[in-house]
């Protein structure tokens, strides 16, 4: 007869088992199905073997616990049991024979014994600074813990701040043994709190230092241990199905708010999303997908995520009201309406409601002109509600200010101050600029280092696309992008941000700092296609618009203000006469033209700085004397490299091989001898003339 030791290590073994081969996870019934049927007879063996009223269901339960305090193992609140990366790899690093009971009781101990280095370690995620990561050896060494044990422990219980453990080069450390799922979710909680750069990498500026860390621990042992979360906003908005607009401008008067529940108003606070989910699609299968989610957010929110103290503001029309929700009651609204959900609230507008157009700032009449939403997360702009209450202000955060050119600046581009300045102007004024000109006149180099002067020489905040005719919106924005299949999930599609939302994202985290995306050869992209309706944001930035591939119900998109476009043209291909008028409307337009200041001097003032002689900047005046297309110009860029100088065969080699096969391209088949007219012999002799009336 089976001991009680040897049908646990068969229980627990089968449980990891199934669970391995379920990587989305199994509710516990289902799962203990799969246990009976793979070890017949285990409910009549255990009763033989074992006295009392456990079961082995609760066995199971017991060993589901301490396999979470482990590392290996995650619940999800509503019975929904998965394993961790970390227990997939201890299954797969054990014998087939081998017995993982004693493993997890061992880890599990270890854990009770240090419950509170544990509850210190979580603390201090708790509080970490907003947009802030801690080093897994510092959180570790600060608390005590095994570092590995502290990583599997904090990733299989979700604690608070999970995802900002990161190891020495600013990557979630390898000893997690995070799945591909497991990792996503961690990105993508990184990245909305602002610690992943433009580029996918996690900024290292961002990194707690251990002096830092040390005081945050300090800071922590004379807190409050039971600060409440920061309140949260809403926008909850309660037209009755059949149009009647009575139920919800009686809402002030009452003194409540309410959500239309369409047959779940058994609902009750803190239930999870999963069980609303299966309660929605329960009652709701004729319904679209799209329709279904929206409903799933709005119930989980209004029901589970609402708190006391957290704002709300609803609107009929214009007329806008603001109030804070005063309690934890959840209840129906049978005397008025039918299958209502209600919150008390009180209105601190009862009597002099708000203009949504006069009193909200644009961005946040924009997101409350979001349409087909009952209820909409507004803790974005928590601050302005609570300024339009007559709460709390904070100190308004700091506007993001371009820089005036420095004379320093200036001289490493060349280029005069005054006319730098002036393009700083037109950003102030219109954050979008394009440098056009022909080939050669620095603009891609000038865009690069004027976003490096504005934007503080952050990198991260900088961010350079080139346009080409086979560009889309989808390379440009957003779009899905095929992934390949694995052991943990089947090949599919992912929507993928692209530049321009992902630098979008990181610049709305940091209002304060500019952001800067160039556009190299922009007018090469068919712009209607690759912008799509992000044209109408170029033009309104306290706007927003919904996306193409946006959801039903989300809050649509909207381009920061800190957020500057600087594209380059080339003139020289024709292309800028294909830019449409709504184009032109958007952006400022700043030629750089080898004959136009600033450009016409920067050859001169390059030679002049490195002690050359003034000859290639004269071969250069003469050659674009020689050209009668003002499009076709040479730009000074070609001969602005010191290893042309230092060879007595450079300025050949580039004449040769770089200028002269533009202009035999330019004057195809009309005869014209390119060399005679444009070769560096002809061009010499021509120059040295000049020189000599000069």
């Amino acid at each position: 007869m089976a001991s009680r030791s040897e049908l646990s290590a068969r229980i627990t073994r089968t449980l990891f088992e199934v669970l391995d081969k379920h990587p989305e996870g199994l509710h516990k019934n289902t799962l203990w199905s799969l246990v009976l049927s793979a070890n017949p007879g285990l409910e009549e063996a255990w009763k033989n073997a074992v006295s009392g009223n456990t079961t082995p269901f609760t066995h199971m339960g017991w060993t589901a616990a301490e396999a979470v305090k482990a590392g290996w193992m995650r619940k999800d609140g509503d019975g929904t049991w998965e394993l961790t990366g970390a227990g997939r790899h201890a299954l797969a690093e054990l014998d087939e024979d081998a017995d993982l009971k004693p493993l997890i009781k061992l880890r599990y101990h270890k854990w009770k014994r240090a419950k509170e280095s544990y509850n210190l370690a979580g603390d201090v995620l708790q509080s970490l600074p907003e947009g802030r990561w801690v080093g897994l050896k510092d959180l570790a060494e600060v608390s005590g813990l095994d570092p590995v044990a502290l990583m599997q422990y904090l990733s299989a219980t979700r604690t608070e701040g999970w995802h900002r453990v990161l190891d020495e080069e600013g990557r979630t450390p390898e000893c997690a043994h995070l799945t591909d799922e497991e990792q996503a979710a961690a990105n993508a909680l990184l990245d909305a709190d602002g610690i992943l750069g433009p580029g996918g990498w996690t900024l290292s500026s961002h990194r707690l230092t251990w002096a830092q860390l040390t005081e945050q621990v300090s800071a922590d042992d004379t807190a409050d241990d039971e600060a409440s979360p920061p309140a949260r906003a809403w926008l909850v908005r309660g037209t009755d199905p059949g149009g009647d607009d009575s139920v919800h401008t009686s809402w002030v008067e009452r003194g409540v708010c309410s959500l239309t529940a369409n047959g779940a108003d058994s609902l009750r606070p803190g239930v999870g999303e999963t069980v609303v989910r299966d309660t929605v699609e329960r009652l709701h299968q004729h319904w679209s997908a799209e329709e279904r989610e929206r409903l799933v957010f709005a119930l989980h929110s209004f029901v589970s995520k609402m708190r006391a103290g957290d704002l709300v503001l609803t609107n009929v029309g214009r007329q806008v009201h603001l109030g804070v929700v005063a309690g934890e009651e959840l209840g129906t609204d049978a005397p008025s309406a039918p299958h209502r959900l209600v919150r008390k609230v009180v209105w601190h507008t009862r009597s002099a409601p708000l203009d949504l157009f006069e009193d909200l700032s644009a961005e946040l009449a924009s997101r409350v002109g979001t349409p087909n939403s009952d209820l909409l997360e507004l803790t974005g702009f928590r601050e302005e509600m609570e300024a339009l209450v007559g709460g709390p202000r904070r100190p308004k955060q700091r506007e993001f200010a371009l820089p005036e050119p420095t004379e320093e600046f200036a001289r490493s581009v060349f280029m005069d101050r005054a006319w730098l300045a002036e393009c700083v102007d037109l950003l102030r004024d219109k954050p979008q600029l394009v440098l056009y000109g022909p080939p050669g006149t620095g603009k891609t180099h000038l865009a690069q280092e004027l976003a490096r002067h504005l934007t503080g020489d952050r990198p991260e905040n900088c961010q350079l696309v080139q346009f080409h005719p086979s560009y889309s919106y989808e390379d440009f924005f957003e779009g899905y992008r095929p992934h390949a299949g694995d052991a943990e999930r089947s090949a599919g599609f992912t929507l993928t941000p692209g530049p321009l939302r992902t630098l979008a994202s990181a610049a709305r985290k940091h209002p304060a700092e500019p952001f800067v995306l160039i556009i190299d050869e922009i007018n090469r992209g068919n712009l209607a296609k690759v912008f799509g309706e992000l044209y109408f944001l170029l033009e309104y930035r306290n706007r927003s618009v919904r996306l193409l591939y946006g959801s039903e119900g989300d809050a649509g998109f909207d381009l920061p203000r800190n957020l500057i476009i600087i594209g380059t043209m080339n003139t020289a291909d024709r292309s800028i006469a294909l830019v449409d008028t709504a184009m032109r409307r958007r952006f400022w337009f700043t030629e750089l033209h080898p004959s136009s200041a600033p450009v016409s001097s920067v050859l001169r003032e390059w030679l002049e700085h490195h002690d050359l002689p003034e000859t290639p900047a004269l071969l250069l005046d003469t050659l674009n004397d020689r050209i009668d297309d003002r499009d076709f110009r040479i730009g000074p860029s070609y001969l602005m490299r010191t290893s042309i100088h230092s060879s007595p065969t450079g300025l050949d080699r580039v004449w040769r091989h770089q200028i002269l096969p533009l202009l035999e391209e330019h004057h195809y088949g009309d005869g014209t001898d390119v060399e005679a007219r444009y070769g560096l012999a002809s061009l010499r002799s021509a120059a040295l003339r000049l020189d000599e009336r000069s």
